[in-house]
């Protein structure tokens, strides 16, 4: 497999860097920032990295593999792409560049139901392999709809849980930030500011939300729209609703957005196959605690008792190193990926993939990790 690799981007930040100079300022505030003031976003980054790890340099070693297995699929690396809303107004066509890549790198591509692609053209990318996130609509009648699109194309369903409320978010206040997005003067001025991104759309099409197209009156203005997708979508999770996707779902059913010990038992309760501790990126409650420590707890409670995953605040190949450390069985990033596609178009998604597995094996080494599993021997305590 030929490797994309551009070495005047050696990390994730200077793709954050360039892709924040390659895509209107709207989207660029979409995809970086966070909720409120924006604390728990870095809190996220920041306490992932106070984690250390000990090094070996004498003991034998044999190699490092960095194959994991997950819900009886063995994938090349132990992290995934997460979910991301509005990927086509990022960077035009996104959801497919990076599902063309996961299935290339074989890792998990993740799809939001408020993407922009849909579930059976991103099934066709990636053979069936790709991973279908759910919000939970309000309506019994539209989950149960999307439910079976899923799970004809998908293995592994993942119920959004963090998202009873959408997140205070200054910056998309600021912006009006819609699908499509307000057209004010500010917005056209950023957007004919970034030609290649706005020739590309114009070539693509403009983004909307292809998996709720078929559910959406037709001639909806942008008002509309938003008040269609707040209605929806406004709906809290509880056992009766999990329980009863439980009963419908067939595959492997993962809860995302966990934070708690609380929540965790109730998963295991309803017969979820896994959870993926999360905050969205920082993007919900600004005053909650970050995913790392969330992790810590949960941990130390429910290890061997459900495949515990963790997203938000990972940006390396050393983030991942110390959430499986930390006790991760697998791990997702978001932001990461989408700033590689934004920086470099259809090279991003390969660019990243080879910056994370390259760094992270060579942390594997530094340690002496021959196995993923091997990561939490090297946790300083």
């Amino acid at each position: 497999m030929k490797l994309e690799y551009n070495p005047r981007y050696p990390s994730v930040e200077d793709l954050r860097k360039k892709a924040r100079k390659r895509i209107p300022g709207f989207a660029f505030d979409y995809l970086d920032g966070g909720c409120n003031e924006e604390i728990n976003l870095n809190k996220n980054t920041t306490e992932i990295r106070e984690v250390e790890l000990l090094p070996q340099y004498l003991k034998n070693h044999s190699g490092s593999d960095m194959k994991t297995e997950l819900f009886g699929h063995i994938y090349d690396a132990p992290f995934g792409i997460a979910p991301v809303g509005l990927q086509g107004l990022i960077w035009p066509n996104s959801p497919e560049i990076l599902a063309k890549a996961a299935f290339k790198h074989n890792i998990p591509f993740t799809l939001s139901t408020v993407s922009t692609s849909t579930i059976e053209r991103i099934s066709e990318i990636t053979e069936g392999r790709a991973w279908f996130q759910l919000y939970h609509p309000a309506e019994n009648e539209l989950r149960d709809k999307i439910i079976k699109r899923a799970s004809d194309h998908c293995p592994v369903l993942v119920i959004l849980s963090d998202v009873p409320t959408f997140g205070y978010r200054n910056k998309e206040i600021k912006n009006g930030l819609a699908m499509p997005p307000r057209m004010t003067l500010h917005n056209i001025v950023q957007i004919m500011g970034r030609p290649n991104w706005a020739i590309r759309t114009l070539i693509h099409g403009q983004p909307s939300f292809q998996i709720m197209k078929p559910y959406m009156p037709k001639g909806m203005n942008m008002h509309h729209l938003g008040l269609f997708m707040n209605k929806t979508f406004n709906g809290r999770l509880n056992e009766d609703k999990i329980s009863a996707i439980r009963d419908m779902w067939k595959g492997k059913l993962v809860l995302k957005g966990i934070v708690n010990e609380i929540d965790v038992e109730k998963c295991i309760q309803t017969g979820i196959d896994g959870i993926i501790v999360s905050n969205h990126g920082g993007r919900q409650l600004d005053a909650g605690e970050s995913t790392i420590h969330s992790l810590k707890k949960i941990v130390e409670k429910y290890k061997d008792k459900i495949k515990i995953m963790m997203d938000s605040g990972l940006r390396s190949g050393p983030d991942i190193a110390r959430a499986l450390a930390t006790g991760a069985e697998f791990t997702f990033l978001g932001r990461t990926f989408m700033y590689g596609v934004a920086a470099l178009g259809n090279e991003g998604a390969d660019h990243t993939m080879v910056i994370l597995k390259r760094q992270l094996r060579q942390v594997m080494e530094q340690l002496c990790c021959e196995h993923v599993t091997d990561f939490p021997a090297s946790l300083v305590k």
